[in-house]
């Protein structure tokens, strides 16, 4: 009993009503999304074609906790495929509505629908004919009336013991955003090596990284006919190697005739050759005794296959091939251990 206590301390009792306060706080919210994911109609579908046939940038606008929640949304487009700006309200009627061009569409963010400085922007949108697509709770707000496509939130209670500030209706802008730029990606074919060129820093970008990225290119890296003697292959390193430019690989990879790869001789191969007293076999050809047909992989396999494949199949070399089954260079684990994180932040 008493290491059951000790392993459970009691916390004081305003900390267990901030605990329950939270809870409720994260659940409010949790079922508003569950609640409105429901509720998303044909609109939204409507608003995924005129964002995908979207030929100039996607303009989004809103005020206060809205403009920001528009900042985010604007960020994602960004990261998934579709060119966004984010347009204050305010300082859009002081000169910078001149961002605007004949092929943008809008994205206007307001809970009310009634934001004075969001609205008064709408007769300027239509005047230079841009689509206007309404992010609102309110369908038959000034903003619903006069937009092109209008995607209702509903009403929704505020989370907090007030009710008052932005939160649940923030919460459920966020998630139809970063559902219309997620939806529009997939519909524009934005796949993963497209997202790997919009995020090349951080470990994410590490991550999303190819084999070509990360491999030592073939003049750095020792490959021999798999004709030559086995003695003769190692006493050949490339003169990346001989200069010191880079660190010895513990394999050699084998070519034939066509210059495709054929096999690897490893570190392991000639400890087996010497474990086992068979030092004569040095004067052999290397195809005699190198390890046939090893696993391969393209230069535009992910840095995540590579990893699982060096870790799945025990390997400590890779080497990368061209679709003629070249060799242009070699994987070696010490290259990407620590490239692929157990969390992903960025």
């Amino acid at each position: 009993m008493a290491s059951s206590a000790a392993s459970s301390p009691l916390i004081p009792y305003s900390h267990v009503e901030q605990l329950r306060e939270a809870r409720g706080i994260v659940r409010q919210e949790a079922e508003a999304l569950l609640s409105l994911s429901r509720q998303i109609d044909t609109e939204f579908c409507r608003a995924v074609d005129c964002i995908t046939a979207c030929s100039g940038c996607v303009t989004v606008t809103g005020m206060g906790k809205a403009g920001l929640v528009g900042r985010k949304i604007s960020a994602t487009l960004n990261s998934t495929g579709t060119r966004s700006q984010f347009l204050h309200p305010a300082e859009a009627v002081h000169g910078d509505l001149g961002c605007l061009h004949a092929d943008d569409l809008v994205l206007a963010i307001s809970n009310s629908g009634e934001t004075e400085e969001v609205c008064r922007l709408l007769p300027m949108f239509a005047a230079l004919s841009l689509p206007v697509l309404a992010l609102t709770a309110a369908e038959r707000s000034t903003l619903g009336t006069r937009a092109d496509v209008v995607i209702r939130l509903g009403r929704m209670s505020e989370a907090g013991s007030l009710g008052l500030a932005p939160s649940t209706s923030t919460t459920a802008m966020l998630a139809v955003g970063d559902a219309l730029a997620l939806v529009v990606s997939r519909c524009k074919g934005f796949g993963p090596r497209d997202f790997a060129r919009f995020h090349p820093g951080g470990s994410l970008g590490q991550q999303l990284q190819s084999a070509r990225d990360v491999m030592r290119p073939a003049e750095q890296v020792r490959i021999a006919s798999e004709l030559a003697v086995v003695r003769e292959v190692l006493a050949t390193r490339p003169a990346a190697v001989t200069a010191g430019q880079v660190r010895r690989s513990g394999a050699i990879i084998l070519v034939n005739e066509s210059g495709r790869l054929t096999g690897l001789f490893t570190d392991s191969d000639l400890a087996r050759l010497l474990e086992q007293r068979r030092e004569s076999q040095l004067d052999w050809s290397i195809c005699r005794v190198m390890t046939c047909g090893p696993a391969t992989v393209g230069g535009d396999a992910s840095l995540a296959e590579v990893v699982d494949l060096l870790s799945r199949r025990k390997f400590s070399e890779l080497p990368v091939i061209d679709d003629s089954g070249c060799p242009i260079g070699m994987i070696d684990i010490t290259d990407v251990i620590g490239l692929m994180p157990n969390e992903v932040t960025e």
